[in-house]
């Protein structure tokens, strides 16, 4: 049996010191955007008392998301850094990138130096997406939908290269047998897209899973909670997203922050999945498991 946590859209804060020079094209939008309508959204209090939480579960592996930083200033992700070193060991954890990650021209580079290991893993050529971590019977297969955009968008991209790649992936782990869950920060079901802030190649995307397969499809982005499905090879494929883990309780335009929790275990030629999603609800002040369902 393996337990596998699921958080997304850290937003780590407050925001760092910033200076005029810092605030340069799409940095300057979404600098007023925080301050005008994130700030009181977002929370570190939140973000710990949820990481706390967490981190008292048996959890033998986590998968984070994407977007830990806000504006990818070069001080957010040094942060974002040490937060990753607190949260757990290289071994135990693997990044996903978002939007936020890759906000302007060489921001996800910046990140992939400085994150190092939390950003690596098995590839099956010199392209950094998608990497593997096998963790007993379970296969975590990290995508990148992070691109830098312009002003006012947050739309994401997987193109042609990182499809092959990723259809690759999916038939090895799938005939070695392992329970393949894939990460990517966009959500890729028809469901979720939108001209800002949807993801450019998500019907490529479900073109790779409806020949290859997979067995779970996590996903943050939207900043709620989240469970929808797509087909695959051998039948329909969960795609689960989950709330802002700084999403602070009393917020008014995301859910409340919460984590889900995976325990995957084989039950003779398939697999039991059940979820259970922890966190915040709109009222009282406790963390509680607000869900639990069997997804396999």
């Amino acid at each position: 049996m393996i337990n596998l946590a699921h958080i997304s859209d850290i937003h780590l804060s407050p925001m760092p010191q910033v200076g005029w020079r810092d605030l340069l094209g799409k940095r300057l939008t979404g600098y007023l955007n925080w301050k005008l309508r994130r700030h009181d959204e977002l929370n570190s209090e939140t973000l710990a008392s949820l990481i706390s939480h967490l981190q008292s579960q048996q959890v033998d592996f986590t998968a984070v998301t994407g977007d830990l930083v806000n504006l990818a200033l070069p001080a957010e992700i040094e942060r974002a850094g040490a937060w990753l070193n607190a949260l757990g060991p290289t071994d135990k954890i693997a990044v996903c990138p978002g939007n936020h990650d890759a906000y302007v021209p060489g921001a996800l580079e910046a990140a992939q130096q400085n994150w190092g290991e939390y950003l690596k893993g098995e590839t099956l050529d010199d392209g950094a997406f998608p990497f593997v971590r096998r963790i007993g019977e379970l296969a975590v297969i990290s995508c990148s939908s992070a691109v830098p955009t312009r002003p006012f968008l947050a739309v994401g991209r997987f193109d042609e290269p990182q499809a092959h790649r990723l259809g690759r992936i999916l038939k090895v782990m799938g005939e070695a047998g392992y329970f393949r869950t894939v990460l990517i920060h966009h959500p890729p079901n028809p469901e979720l897209q939108h001209p800002s802030f949807g993801l450019k190649g998500h019907k490529l995307f479900r073109q790779v899973i409806a020949e290859h397969g997979a067995e779970l499809i996590l996903h943050g982005h939207t900043h709620r909670s989240s469970i929808h499905s797509i087909p695959g090879s051998g039948g329909e494929v969960p795609v689960v997203g989950v709330a802002a883990a700084s999403s602070a309780q009393g917020g008014t335009l995301d859910d409340p922050a919460r984590y889900n929790l995976f325990r995957i275990e084989r039950q003779g030629d398939g697999w039991s999945c059940t979820m259970r999603e922890y966190g915040y609800q709109r009222l009282g002040t406790e963390i509680v498991m607000r869900l639990q369902m069997r997804i396999h």
